[in-house]
């Protein structure tokens, strides 16, 4: 496949059979969103119609769903996108509008863009208009304050361990919170550090390995352009303690663009943000903020839904735009 994939393609590992990606292309940016339902580990994807329902209804056979949003980047007020609360409501009306009430709603980060008390306040506000409870993990925007990450950890760390790391289980599913974004600097791969890595594989020995896992944090573990900081330095060791879990979705925001690839059992998938839209990666000169027609922008926004499903794999991911 290209080396540097456009908006237009979703990316996973190995060569694309034409009929996929026609789908692809025709569904994953087309605001329509794909549902991704994994079998021995391969993916399959699921066109959905315009209402956002699958057109194999068997593909959303599920007792359990939530959803992951991100990138909501309140206070960013540049012309890609003037009003990300406009943008952020738009998604959080679109996840009130699901057939069922998700169990839990996942934001993987830069909740704020300059991690102002008043930008927190916004958010917050905006975000309690969600049905269910929200988990939350930072975003490098969110550490930006004078106490390097105080403000978010004040409102969002009680209860966690170190920065803000923590793991949780609902309906039968373990969650693992991690956090990569304190003391990031830009165009750099994250770190998770020592600390946190002894505390994941302390956290996975009461794990079954049965027991589907899903890690989110913001910047994605696995390196997607190294030029550009987009991947997690020591993000290989953390996948070394999961690779032994029979089903694990490892899901990431930062990027702002959907981008998946599959190694055996884990599942490795980048959400859109809500606020605005970046280039693919290594198209252009560096990341940041893309701005688009404005007639266009809510289709490079979106969220993420995930669902139990009957199968090898048992959680499949749908990605819809905010159109």
């Amino acid at each position: 496949m290209d080396k540097h994939p456009t908006p237009h393609d979703r990316r996973t590992d190995g060569p694309l059979d034409p009929e996929r990606r026609t789908l692809l292309k025709c569904s994953a940016w087309a605001g329509a969103g794909v549902l991704w339902a994994l079998s021995g580990g391969i993916p399959r994807a699921f066109a959905l119609d315009q209402d956002g329902k699958p057109t194999d209804p068997a593909a959303l056979a599920a007792n359990f769903h939530f959803v992951q949003i991100s990138d909501s980047h309140i206070g960013f007020n540049k012309e890609a996108n003037p009003e990300p609360v406009k943008t952020l409501q738009v998604a959080i009306d679109k996840v009130i509008a699901l057939p069922k009430r998700p169990a839990l709603i996942l934001h993987t980060g830069d909740i704020t863009h300059l991690s102002k008390p008043e930008e927190f306040d916004t958010a917050a506000q905006v975000l309690k208009g969600l049905p269910s409870t929200v988990h939350y993990v930072p975003g490098e925007h969110d550490t930006l304050d004078a106490g390097g990450g105080q403000l978010y950890l004040q409102r969002y760390g009680k209860g966690t361990k170190g920065n803000g790391w923590y793991s949780f289980d609902d309906h039968g599913v373990h969650f693992i919170a991690l956090v990569n974004v304190f003391n990031f600097q830009a165009g750099h791969e994250a770190n998770l550090g020592a600390d946190q890595l002894a505390w994941l594989a302390d956290d996975l020995r009461a794990v079954s390995t049965s027991t589907p896992i899903v890690v989110f944090t913001h910047i994605p573990l696995w390196t997607i352009y190294q030029p550009w900081g987009w991947g997690t330095e020591d993000g290989d060791q953390a996948i070394a303690l999961l690779r032994k879990y029979g089903s694990v979705t490892v899901l990431n925001g930062h990027i702002h663009q959907v981008i998946q690839k599959v190694e055996g059992n884990i599942t490795f998938h980048t959400a859109r943000g809500t606020a605005y839209p970046q280039p693919a990666p290594g198209v252009g000169p560096s990341p940041g903020p893309m701005t688009v027609a404005a007639d266009q922008l809510r289709n490079y926004l979106g969220i993420t839904d995930i669902r139990a499903t009957q199968g090898d794999h048992p959680l499949a991911l749908i990605d819809s735009t905010l159109i």
